[in-house]
């Protein structure tokens, strides 16, 4: 039997679908050493630069010496620890909704949400690019899915005028799309989800703590202050907020209901005290310092026009997320591993993650880049795509 994982394996380096760990080495920072080569790396969501703040450390030694290192339970039985009710009153504050819900992973959050919400005589509308996690919440809630083509407003209202006899609808979407760096045109689906009786849900994992004024995320970047306009929001705390674990904000209804029917609630190890203590300080750090969001664009806006310059398209991204189309999948990790020779890190997508033909670079910028290390990369990546003859 064990022949089998061993064949499976040859299967997959045959379609260059092979993947492997690389070894990071040294502080969650913008230079780090991977596969023991210093380079910049230009793929981590550490977007606002906070995984090494002396603040959420300190946050986090304070809490290990006070409470220790491990919550030892699920929430249910031992392990709701008392920083729990701090970060979630101040998450639920922080997105102007009447409850939050903090959970242990993003995936987790999203598996556990919608197989909770829906179920066999339901139906989801899915945006075709939703995240993994999105997609195996449908599978596992066994309600209907209908996938509806990226940000097509018109084809999900066509669905949603045609569909009769299911008992609720959601739709799911994400606020920034993580491979292509769009926003979802959340304003319309708002208003059709009010329209047609729908349940709205976001996962805003790489817009929180980015977008809007406040970092309050693609709901406050697009102006929508009305509560009820998204009925389920899910985010992150491990990649703007630099620490650990996830969270559902939405109504105390919502709250105490996913308390009692979310598996991956209910069933899971609660998250450590230091993280979710670096995760308060971190949450009162974007609220009090906005030169981080500030310090992020002005780098992204820097890199993205180095792209041009080159001749490089970002298409479709308006955010911090830019990927660079180079469709062939053996050609994209040849470049991925050229651009690490050349002392740049950044990760080469290919299908399954993205759809045959658009493999990519896609290069995240962060607040902790300087401009030298973004220049220094718009080096690699000229001197790599030329000896590609991509340029």
């Amino acid at each position: 039997m064990q022949d089998f994982f061993g064949r499976e394996l040859e299967r997959l380096k045959r379609k260059d679908s092979y993947r492997w760990l690389r070894t990071m080495e040294g502080a969650t920072e913008a230079r780090m050493r991977v596969d023991g080569r210093e380079v910049i790396v230009l793929c981590s969501s550490n977007y606002l630069g906070l995984a090494t703040h002396p603040r959420l450390k300190a946050a986090a030694i304070e809490a290990t010496e006070r409470l220790g290192v491990c919550s030892a339970a699920s929430r249910l039985i031992a392990g709701n620890n008392e920083l729990y009710r701090t970060l979630e009153e101040r998450l639920a504050r922080f997105k102007g909704r009447e409850a939050a819900l903090v959970y242990s992973t993003g995936y987790t959050a999203n598996l556990g949400v919608i197989s909770a919400v829906v179920g066999e005589r339901d139906v989801i509308y899915a945006d075709a690019l939703s995240h993994a996690s999105i997609i195996d919440g449908c599978r596992l809630s066994r309600a209907a899915v209908k996938i509806f083509p990226h940000n097509d407003v018109g084809a999900l209202e066509q669905l949603l005028k045609s569909d009769t006899g299911f008992r609720r609808r959601l739709i799911t979407v994400d606020g920034v799309y993580s491979m292509d760096g769009d926003l979802v045109p959340l304003p319309d689906l708002a208003k059709l989800a009010k329209q047609y009786d729908a349940l709205l849900m976001l996962d805003d994992a790489h817009g929180t703590g980015v977008l809007g004024e406040r970092g309050g995320g693609t709901a406050e970047h697009f102006g929508l202050d009305d509560p009820d306009a998204v009925d389920i929001e899910i985010g992150t705390l491990g990649k703007a907020f630099g620490s650990f674990g996830a969270y559902v904000v939405g109504s105390r209804s919502l709250r105490e209901y996913l308390v009692n029917r979310s598996r991956s609630f209910i069933f899971t190890c609660a998250l450590t005290p230091p993280a979710l203590a670096a995760a308060i300080a971190a949450l009162d750090l974007v609220q009090q310092d906005p030169s981080y969001r500030q310090r992020l664009w002005e780098n992204v806006r820097h890199f993205r026009e180095g792209l041009h310059h080159l001749g490089l398209s970002t298409e479709p991204s308006v955010t911090h997320i830019l990927p660079v189309m180079t469709h062939d999948r053996q050609r994209t990790m040849a470049l991925s591993e050229r651009l690490l020779e050349l002392g740049v890190f950044c990760q080469g997508i290919r299908p399954p993650t993205v759809p045959p033909g658009t493999s990519r670079l896609r290069f995240t910028v962060t607040a902790a880049h300087t401009r030298h290390d973004l220049d220094r990369a718009l080096e690699a990546v000229e001197k790599a795509f030329r000896e590609f003859a991509l340029l």
